[in-house]
């Protein structure tokens, strides 16, 4: 069995998308890419499509769902000798197992039948031989591991060893054994080298020489015959197809189909025209008839509105008289709780100052210490707030409003947007002369040239040389509220607006002082930045300490009196009336508190009044202005009905009109060729005509081509050439099969011959150790592996006359020996007809840049009849190894 291709969705990290790696091949095929790549993904899936059914959730199969959930689909095509199959298994919601014929696209099985045919392929499942050939990422096989996972393995390798363990009986020894051992190696090195090739030189690749050469002559020389047996069939084909084409009565229809669709043509074009002309007035009539109709119903609808606004405005007025008087009254109770509130911080006031004028004769003398000091900061302070203010006037002379430059930009926009729309919805005159010479019709500043499009935005006079001035007057669209040159007027009234309000000449000069005002605000801000580090809370609060710290010794006390003298006399007033003026302090303020919470409860209800009143205005003043535009547009009450019967009967001939319009449209549309149809079938005859010609001379030129051919290849005799090669290479396969069947008996005589040599134990574990022991020669010059007779593991290993157990061994000496023990098995495995790719996920992580190479060539050794897969991160290392690089492409399911 050999992997093709493997493909998943919704598996691990690749949650919601899929992937695939196609073009597997034989011998050794490599995906080395970075961590989280998706490497060990791949393995996991691969190896749950083989050994875990599509009808359970062990755990191999939860780690594939990605943490998003949804369903893992995993899906492999593989070669066999019964042909090529894919096997497709989907797991969790929409479980199913299939397996397809790719040649035939034919399904094979599905569900338990599917999961047997997988089953069939590894025999045994992941205890069978099958399961040896995978090698996980940091799992050797030869550490420490639970008592199922040992078992399973030696139970795969006892199938293995005891199905090519054959008892070989000895033949006599002695002379006689050394005899015959060497007649046969004589017999055999004649025809084959040691390792099993074609000797040069020999008979043997030289029959095996001819054979090939003969094959690639009659190869060459069967193709030769089919090239000539095909050109003569096509001239066949040729000849009778332009005596299909040549035929006068089929050329006589063709011309004839062609006169009969031109002729319907021009009828149904003629057609057209009418119809389109009275789809144009029907068209005309119905906007008239819905526009006469729209109107009576707007002017019915603004009479019944009318009637409701009166008695809405009456029941209006009484609400908007009761929120005044409520308003009165709650204003006239809210100024009794300011005045009481007034009154309370008053007394308050006053104890706050007794109280102050005693704390401040206290902090004269600290504030005498620090004056100096302050000074000096306010000195500097000051400098930088002059510098500060100058920078600000400019940023005030250079800023403009960034509402005003957006009202600039909108009007910019809309000034644009009205050109392009006046354009487009204008009159268009075109004036096409008789001739050239005649006079150009002319006013207004326009010109008009002959075939020229001239959009007219508004009235227009136009001299007529020898007729007159012909006055034209643009109409106005429906639903239009002004005509387009009002509203561009309006649009560049604004934009002028806001030039003269921002004092530049266009936007693009506003942008410019916006761009200095910035830079200046920069030179601004770093200024105020100095500033707040040598005054933080500003040059008003310094300035106010200064002042404070000056006064707060005299403040309270006659100019004349020294600071010593003032805080004396302020440590007697405080003994004696201190606690007495903050007992008058705290009854004060609690006081305040009640009054001001009474005036924030009357507060809201007053704001709630106003509201009201606010409400009931505007509520009044719309009904007002809805009155007054009802009555505009209605007119005088006893005009009224007589509009009504106006607008009525102006619907019903607009209505009328219409009817007759629209029945002449139906009339001709009933007697209408399908336009299209005709064009299509008159299109379609000539292009019958066109191809016929078009065909006749390809074929005239292909018969001229073959004929040559034909006469150049059949001078050569290629036929009688053909058939003495096929002869030869007859007798040449004839002569390989005697000398393979003579190669084959020789060593089987060979093997027989050795295996009569060792003893029981060298017999049972002679197969793996066979193949084992050319790989370890890779690595090392005189090595060997003992097995385990119970686990049937390799327990020694002997090398330079030292036998060194398996588990003192290095990391990566026992991960070489994994692989290699892993090649041995798959090549068994290949002898008994039962090939299965060798998969390694990361399985050389400990080993050595000299040792890597080796095993790189153990690898390719084995994978000239083996497939070996191999996933790896370690790109600059495995570089090296060649082989056929694996590409994940993204990878969407059919279903």
């Amino acid at each position: 069995m050999k992997l093709t291709a493997l493909r998943l969705h919704n598996v691990k990290r690749f949650g919601g998308r899929g992937i695939a790696i196609e073009n597997i091949g034989k011998g050794v095929n490599v995906l080395c890419e970075v961590n989280e790549f998706g490497k060990s993904t791949c393995f996991d899936a691969l190896h749950a499509l083989f050994f875990s059914p599509y009808s359970g959730i062990p755990q191999a199969v939860q780690s594939l769902r990605p943490y998003s959930g949804g369903n893992p689909l995993v899906e492999a095509d593989i070669e066999t000798e019964a042909g090529r199959f894919r096997l497709r298994k989907q797991y969790y919601g929409g479980r199913r197992a299939q397996v397809s014929d790719l040649a035939t696209g034919r399904l094979v099985a599905q569900a338990d039948e599917a999961e047997h045919f997988i089953g069939e392929l590894v025999r045994g499942g992941q205890a069978g031989p099958a399961g040896l050939l995978w090698v996980r990422q940091g799992n050797t096989g030869l550490e420490r591991r639970t008592k199922a996972e040992d078992d399973g393995e030696k139970r795969a390798r006892e199938t293995v060893l005891t199905s090519v363990q054959g008892e070989v009986e000895s033949v006599t020894g002695g002379r006689r054994m050394r005899a015959v051992a060497e007649a046969c190696e004589q017999e055999r090195a004649q025809l084959v080298t040691a390792q099993g090739r074609p000797k040069a030189g020999g008979p043997y690749a030289a029959a095996l020489d001819t054979r090939d050469r003969l094959a690639a002559q009659a190869e060459a020389l069967q193709s030769e015959v089919d090239a000539l047996h095909e050109a003569l069939d096509q001239r066949r084909r040729v000849r009778s197809r332009l005596s299909e084409l040549n035929n006068p009565e089929d050329h006589a229809a063709r011309q004839e189909a062609v006169t009969r669709a031109e002729a319907r043509a021009v009828k149904a074009r003629l057609h057209a025209e009418k119809l389109g002309t009275a789809r144009a007035e029907a068209a005309l009539k119905r906007s008239l008839k819905e526009a006469s109709s729209a109107a009576l119903t707007t002017y019915a609808q603004a009479v019944e509105r009318h009637a409701k606004l009166t008695v809405a405005a009456a029941e209006q007025d009484a609400r908007r008289r009761n929120a005044r008087d409520h308003l009165v009254t709650s204003q006239n109770v809210l100024e009794s709780a300011v005045q009481a509130m007034e009154e309370a911080e008053a007394e308050e006031a006053q104890a706050r100052a007794l109280l102050e004028r005693l704390d401040r004769a206290l902090r004269a003398k600290e504030a005498s210490e620090k004056l100096a000091a302050l000074h000096q900061t306010l000195t500097e302070a000051d400098a930088l707030r002059q510098s500060i203010e100058a920078g600000e006037a400019a940023v005030r002379v250079l800023s403009l409003p960034a509402e005003t430059i957006d009202e600039l930009e909108a009007a910019e926009a809309e000034i644009a947007r009205l050109k392009a729309a006046e354009s487009i919805r204008a009159t268009h005159l075109r004036m096409d002369y008789v001739t050239d010479d005649v006079p150009r019709v002319d006013g207004d500043g326009l010109l008009l040239a002959p075939g020229q499009e001239v959009p007219l935005t508004g009235q227009t006079r136009l001299t007529l040389p020898g007729l007159g001035v012909l006055t034209v007057r643009p109409g106005i669209a429906d639903g239009e509220a002004g005509t387009l040159a009002d509203l561009m007027a309006a649009a560049l009234s604004a934009r002028n607006s806001c030039l003269d309000r921002l004092g530049v000449d266009s936007l693009a000069a506003a942008r410019h002082r916006q761009r200095q005002a910035r830079e200046q605000s920069d030179d601004v801000t770093l200024l105020t930045q100095r500033l707040a580090v040598l005054a933080p809370q500003g040059l008003e609060v310094l300035r106010e300490r200064i002042a404070t710290l000056e006064a707060e010794g005299k403040e309270s006390f006659a100019p004349e009196t020294p600071i010593s003298d003032a805080l004396a006399q302020a440590e007697t007033e405080a003994v004696v009336s201190l606690d007495q003026v903050r007992e008058a302090l705290g009854a004060a303020a609690r006081k305040v508190a009640e009054a001001r919470r009474s005036v924030s409860e009357l507060r809201p209800r007053q704001d709630l009044a106003h509201q009201a009143v606010i409400a009931a205005e505007t509520e009044g003043a719309a009904l007002t202005a809805e009155m007054e535009a009802l009555n505009t547009q209605l007119g005088e009450a006893s005009e009224r009905d007589e509009t009504v019967r106006r607008l009525s009967t102006q619907a019903e001939i607009d209505q009328g009109d219409w009817q007759i319009a629209d029945a002449r449209v139906q009339a001709l549309e009933s007697e209408a060729l399908d336009l299209e149809a005709v064009e299509a079938s008159l299109s379609r005859t000539r292009s019958v005509i066109d191809g016929v010609e078009a065909e006749k001379a390809g074929l005239a030129q292909t018969l001229a081509e073959l004929t040559g051919r034909i006469g150049a290849q059949s001078e050569h005799a290629v036929e009688e050439n053909l058939q003495e090669t096929l002869e030869k290479l007859r007798e040449a396969d004839a002569q390989v099969a005697r000398y393979t069947h003579q190669v084959a008996v020789l060593d089987r005589l060979r093997g027989a011959l050795n295996a009569a040599r060792t003893n029981a134990r060298e017999q049972y574990f002679e197969p793996v150790l066979g193949e084992l022991r050319p790989l370890l020669g890779l690595l090392f010059d005189d090595a060997n592996v003992v097995f385990d007779d119970e686990t049937l593991m390799p327990s020694v290993l002997r090398r330079n006359g030292l036998e060194e157990p398996i588990p003192v061994l290095s990391g990566g000496m026992r991960e070489q020996l994994t692989i290699l023990t892993r090649l041995a098995f798959a090549r068994l495995l290949a002898k008994q007809g039962r090939p299965a790719p060798l998969i390694l996920d990361d399985a050389l992580v400990y080993s050595d840049d000299d040792r890597i190479e080796k095993m790189f060539d153990a690898l390719h050794r084995q994978a000239r009849d083996q497939q070996i897969i191999v996933f790896s991160c370690r790109q600059r290392a495995f570089s090296q190894l060649g082989g056929n690089r694996l590409i994940l492409r993204d990878w969407r399911p059919d279903d």
